[in-house]
């Protein structure tokens, strides 16, 4: 990710995500095409314990910033038949079980939560520790299937899977 920084275990504590730092991107089939945009992040958060291993993670999407380049395909997402924006206006993903977390990598078993819909979503997740210590960027990967939230359209027009990829950027809570 960073040349100069090491993927060691974490330190432990409460990690904050940098909303303004933190990207969050996607990609859907629309015809055929693959259909990129972007979602930002409200809030989050890592909770990580002595040993280095997450133990419970947590964020907010804005679903008012999502973006796809395109205002007519936007304004379409917002509608009930989709997202359901207007009622629902950010998506939240949680988890407190996790696997493979050895210091490099983990994959995090969690729930989102989309237009009043619940859905189990596991997030592959790598960190990158600042050489400090108060800085962690965490690369991670999640495919949705779209019908697990109740979003119906037809396949050949809106692809089932949706690719999630995070590039979000933490800093460690100072404790008291």
């Amino acid at each position: 990710m960073t040349a100069g920084v090491r993927t060691q275990r974490v330190t432990a504590g409460t990690w904050a995500v940098s909303d303004s730092r933190t990207r969050i991107t996607f990609t859907v089939s629309n015809l055929g095409r693959p259909v990129h945009g972007s979602v930002a992040c409200s809030w989050g958060e890592v909770e990580v314990d002595d040993q280095g291993t997450p133990v419970r993670v947590a964020a907010e999407l804005d679903l008012e910033s999502l973006a796809t380049g395109i205002a007519r395909r936007d304004s379409d997402l917002r509608k009930p038949r989709f997202l359901d924006i207007d009622r629902h206006p950010a998506m939240t993903w949680s988890a407190d079980r996790f696997t493979g977390a050895d210091g490099v990598g983990w994959t995090a078993h969690g729930v989102l939560r989309v237009r009043g819909t619940s859905a189990p979503l596991a997030v592959s997740a790598a960190p990158v520790a600042g050489p400090d210590g108060t800085w962690l960027r965490v690369g991670a990967v999640a495919v949705l299937d779209r019908t697990a939230v109740g979003i119906r359209a037809p396949g050949f027009l809106v692809g089932r899977t949706v690719e999630i990829a995070v590039d979000a950027w933490l800093s460690r809570r100072r404790p008291g």
